[in-house]
């Protein structure tokens, strides 16, 4: 174990939690402002990989690939709210988990008939495809990209919070959305413009993802779950909580997998750390939601209303 791959696996945590910034951003915004479980967010981070992946295959143009998958996926968002979703505010959680579970599967099988059942697969930019040097460490400008988008992204929300009369709405919204509609404003389309920009922010996210995942049906489940475990660690409804409890999630997840099997190597044999580290670190992040929720059941930075 060296200093080099230390500092690698840190970045490449921090690199991960930006990702579930992106996801996380959105989706707590739903919840704690709709009070609505969206189990189809993921399904917004496929579709703007999908977007972005065919339009980059299509014209190998990066930027291009960008400038569709992200309004795509926001305007994607804002029909599914407007359509399928709107008349769900007022049900019980239940119901809502399980509109939601089946849009799952619908754009899973969606993508399967458009696309293939086969992945695409999304070139790094060549603008982006070098390798940075730091001292002795070497790592991949793109992953660099992806860290400077997601800090980007929460500086950006964090203005739009905290200095916009969008922003006041929105706060006002997560306290008191009856008093708030009360006070004349439009909360239907509140509603409608943040579900839109937590599906752009989704399609950001699947955009950055492209170029280091495979693109496939059913990709946006497993992040889902991490995001979600973001979302308790942080706080429901918290920006400020995402963006901290998103890196801490990232980096807990990557380090453990990586350093956890060797670790266990030390004082047990080799085979049997090679078979049970992963399985134990891929558990690391639900320790770290159970240990936040038996101490601070808000989460770690919770909104704070007032």
């Amino acid at each position: 174990m060296t200093l080099g791959l230390v500092l690698t696996q840190l970045l490449n945590g921090l690199q991960l939690g930006v990702l579930l910034f992106l996801l996380a951003a959105g989706l707590t915004l739903v919840f704690g402002i709709m009070n609505f479980v969206n189990l189809a967010h993921g399904s917004l981070y496929m579709l703007g990989a999908y977007f972005a992946a065919a339009t980059a295959n299509a014209t190998g143009s990066f930027l291009i690939a960008a400038l569709v998958a992200v309004p795509g996926t926001m305007l994607a968002g804002m029909l599914i709210e407007r359509i399928a979703l709107s008349g769900l505010y007022a049900r019980d959680h239940l119901d809502q988990v399980l509109a939601t579970f089946g849009l799952v599967l619908f754009f899973n099988e969606l993508v399967r008939i458009i696309w293939g059942v086969s992945p695409l697969y999304a070139q790094t930019p060549e603008w982006l495809s070098g390798i940075l040097t730091f001292g002795g460490l070497f790592y991949p400008v793109y992953r660099v990209a992806i860290i400077t988008v997601g800090l980007l992204v929460a500086l950006f929300l964090y203005w739009l919070i905290n200095h916009t009369r969008v922003g006041m709405l929105i706060r006002a919204g997560a306290t008191n959305a009856e008093m708030v509609g009360a006070l004349g404003v439009n909360i239907r389309l509140l509603n409608t413009l943040i579900f839109g920009l937590g599906a752009g922010l989704a399609g950001l996210a699947g955009l950055m993802a492209g170029p280091i995942f495979s693109v496939q049906s059913a990709m946006g489940e497993a992040i889902l779950i991490q995001t979600l475990v973001v979302i308790v660690v942080g706080g429901i409804g918290s920006i400020r909580g995402a963006f901290l409890a998103a890196l801490i999630v990232g980096v807990v997840d990557t380090m453990g997998r990586v350093f956890l099997p060797i670790a266990m190597m030390t004082v047990m044999s080799p085979s049997f750390a090679q078979a049970a580290g992963p399985a134990l670190a891929s558990m690391m992040i639900y320790l770290l939601m159970a240990a936040v929720l038996a101490f601070k059941p808000a989460g770690l930075f919770p909104v704070r209303h007032g």
